[in-house]
């Protein structure tokens, strides 16, 4: 059986990840929020096309997580906040299993032609370098969606 080197010695940049984007949509501030919950629940999907299996409980304590039925699954967050339709807060492991919290933010407000998300995702800790490497285009596949959805309505 191989063995690893462990890394030592991290530095913050190890320990840490930030993603923010900024999505114009072109639709309400309710329609465009109302979207994201969707698209972060029962119709999200991989940039596969296959369901992602998501649930979430849109209220302060409620839960986002992936169902694989029979009761399996793997809680991904909790909602910190909502204020309908200008915030949602996450706060959790998310996708990663390991020593690691995140906290996601959609802050959402009305600008000219639509509403404005802006997306932050914050994490601390033992961050895989596959998940460092992949978790900007999942979110911009989530943010993509969500703004697709928006306009279709």
């Amino acid at each position: 059986m191989g063995t690893a080197t462990p890394k030592l010695h991290r530095t913050i940049e190890d320990l840490t990840l930030s993603v923010t984007q900024e999505i114009h949509v072109k639709a309400s501030l309710e329609k465009t929020f109302e979207a994201l919950l969707t698209e972060l629940g029962p119709e999200g999907t991989r940039e596969d096309g296959t369901s992602m299996q998501m649930k979430i409980e849109p209220w302060a304590g409620g839960r986002w997580w992936r169902d694989l039925g029979d009761g399996n699954g793997h809680l991904w967050a909790h909602v910190q906040a909502i204020k309908r339709p200008t915030l949602l807060e996450l706060y959790g492991p998310l996708f990663m299993s390991y020593p690691v919290s995140s906290n996601v933010q959609y802050r959402l407000s009305e600008v000219d032609g639509g509403t404005l998300i802006k997306f932050h995702h914050l994490a601390l800790g033992l961050i895989d370098d596959t998940h460092r490497t992949n978790v900007v285009g999942g979110w911009g596949h989530i943010n993509q969606n969500a703004k697709k959805r928006a306009e279709k309505k």
